[in-house]
């Protein structure tokens, strides 16, 4: 979710769901210890509870990092072990860890001996030629004796030659059955199966075998689909019953944001996917590509947007499957 998941797409989905937790995109230690920090971890009150995801193999680093992260509000610490960029495989992160689970306990261990919230890891099933029955056997029992709060599983192996970061999210089958062993086999290990899936009744199923599900890129491309979160999964009323309500409700922040310097499109970008089979879907997304050419365009590009759209609530509720007790 690099470059996706910035703050003003937390604070966006947020407005769609008060309880579902949501994650920074990964940052690097090196980001965070040498970069422009204030700009990195800038993070609104509002998005609570939400985590900060990094990237990196050094304890003492990541545990300077969580410290950091801690010591700034975020909720959770979460660990990258999972994707699998040329990039992030020159650096000795993300899923080629997978090949060292013995380090990423160490890493785990450090930094939860760093802060006082939770640490928790994102891995996949296995990589390239690993037996995932193995593999992940061996990397879930290093992490959880390692103290790890909770582990995320992308079910899918990650192949770290021969394929781009886009095909990795594709290609490798989807192996819900693994993650559902393996919780059987920790049941004490807090278990989020990731990978996948496509929308918020889609998850019921999942929730018979494991403690959560994530979801990544359906939330992004499609987040109208994060108004049911609360109803469906916890029980509670949505705050807007429809997208067009959520999107009016960002106004005041947009406002607050482009008198501090923020390009408008820098917000507006996360809104694309916000209309499904709506009508006048298309023309919203028009008018904010159009706002995109213009350095200086005001929030009144996102009322015009909104004006050539219809208000349909969103009904979930009539969606919600039958599943058993």
């Amino acid at each position: 979710m690099m470059e996706w998941t910035d703050r003003h797409c937390r604070f966006f989905h947020r407005l769609l769901t008060r309880r579902a937790p949501l994650y920074s995109e990964m940052l690097t230690t090196g980001a965070v210890l040498h970069g422009d920090r204030a700009r990195l971890l800038r993070h609104d009150a509002a998005e609570h509870p939400v985590a900060l995801q990094l990237g990196g193999s050094d304890p003492r680093a990541l545990a300077q990092c969580a410290r950091i992260g801690a010591d700034l509000g975020f909720d959770e610490i979460n660990l990258n072990v999972g994707c699998p960029s040329d990039r992030v495989q020159d650096g000795r992160f993300g899923a080629c860890l997978m090949a060292e689970p013995d380090l990423v306990g160490d890493c785990i261990a450090t930094m939860k001996a760093a802060a006082t919230i939770p640490v928790t890891v994102k891995c996949r099933i296995g990589i390239d030629e690993q037996d995932p029955e193995t593999a992940l056997e061996v990397f879930a029992q290093a992490v959880e004796q390692a103290g790890t709060d909770a582990l995320i599983v992308h079910a899918r192996k990650a192949w770290l030659k021969g394929l781009s970061p886009k095909e990795n999210r594709e290609i490798p089958p989807l192996d819900y059955e693994r993650v559902y062993r393996l919780k059987r086999a920790h049941p004490r290990l807090t278990l989020i199966l990731n990978g996948g899936i496509g929308s918020v009744e889609a998850s019921f199923a999942h929730l018979h075998h494991v403690d959560g599900v994530m979801m990544g890129r359906a939330a992004y491309q499609e987040p109208w689909r994060l108004i049911a979160v609360d109803p469906l999964i916890f029980g509670e009323a949505a705050r807007f019953t429809s997208p067009k309500a959520a999107a009016t409700a960002l106004m005041p922040y947009i406002e607050r944001e482009l008198a501090q310097g923020t390009r408008l499109h820098a917000i507006t970008r996360h809104l694309h996917g916000l209309f499904h089979a709506v009508p006048g879907a298309r023309a919203f997304r028009r008018q904010l590509a159009g706002a995109a050419a213009v350095p200086h365009a005001s929030a009144e590009y996102l009322a015009a947007a909104l004006a050539l759209v219809a208000d349909r609530p969103l009904d979930s509720a009539r969606e919600l499957p039958h599943i058993a007790a």
